[in-house]
């Protein structure tokens, strides 16, 4: 399952077509950042840059981050091309590496750090997302949304192998909040979210793991 996140992997897909994604911004995000005021953000596994270009569109000052050069290449190119290239910084990371994104500029951290649909296997779960929490600054979020394991006993998903798709309460538990809210983190939102994903046959619905924290000063 390791090999799913390689640069290799990842290069070798994006560069087998001019475009994987949508090129729109993911809803969670756009939903849940509606109501917080722009800062600097970090887009985990960005892709082709529709959520960190969105989010520059915002007023968010983005760093993009992915594995694969071939996405932040793409990323660089649309941020160009929607005139947010100043508010856009690409860089390589590799989430299983063991060392925490950094902001170039600022040691404490992001006012945002941001992860969709980043699964990895059980055995790293824990410390990819204890890395990103640790990246996040004094009363900045920490955003992640994930497909929900139901989608695979629904028929929705395909199996993405063992325990790679994951409720609220496992990223809770990861960072010690299955009692709700601590002296470090405020749980804002952790909530299982329904919602219709276009596919070839039609609309099917889908589940979404949603969890927003904020980090107390």
């Amino acid at each position: 399952m390791r090999k799913a996140l390689t640069r290799e992997f990842w290069d070798e897909r994006y560069g087998g077509s001019d475009r994987v994604w949508s090129g729109r911004p993911n809803r969670r995000l756009v939903e849940q950042t509606a109501d917080l005021t722009p800062g600097h953000a970090l887009d985990v596994g960005c892709g082709e840059g529709a959520d960190a270009i969105w989010l520059a569109e915002q007023g968010w000052e983005v760093t993009a981050v992915d594995v694969s050069r071939v996405a932040l290449d793409r990323t660089a190119e649309h941020a160009i091309e929607r005139k947010v290239d100043h508010r856009v910084r690409v860089g390589e990371y590799d989430v299983l590496s063991g060392h925490p994104p950094r902001h170039p500029r600022r040691s404490h951290g992001f006012d945002l750090v941001s992860a969709h649909f980043m699964h990895v296997p059980r055995d790293d779960f824990d410390g990819v997302y204890s890395r990103l929490a640790a990246a996040v600054a004094p009363e900045g979020r920490l955003l992640v949304v994930a497909h929900h394991p139901h989608d695979v006993d629904s028929g929705a998903r395909r199996p993405h192998g063992p325990g790679l798709l994951f409720p609220p309460e496992q990223l809770l538990a990861t960072l010690g909040l299955e009692g709700g809210s601590t002296d470090t983190w405020e749980v804002e939102v952790a909530e299982v979210q329904d919602r219709e994903q276009e596919t070839e046959e039609g609309p099917m619905p889908v589940r979404d793991t949603v969890v927003r924290l904020r980090r107390k000063s």
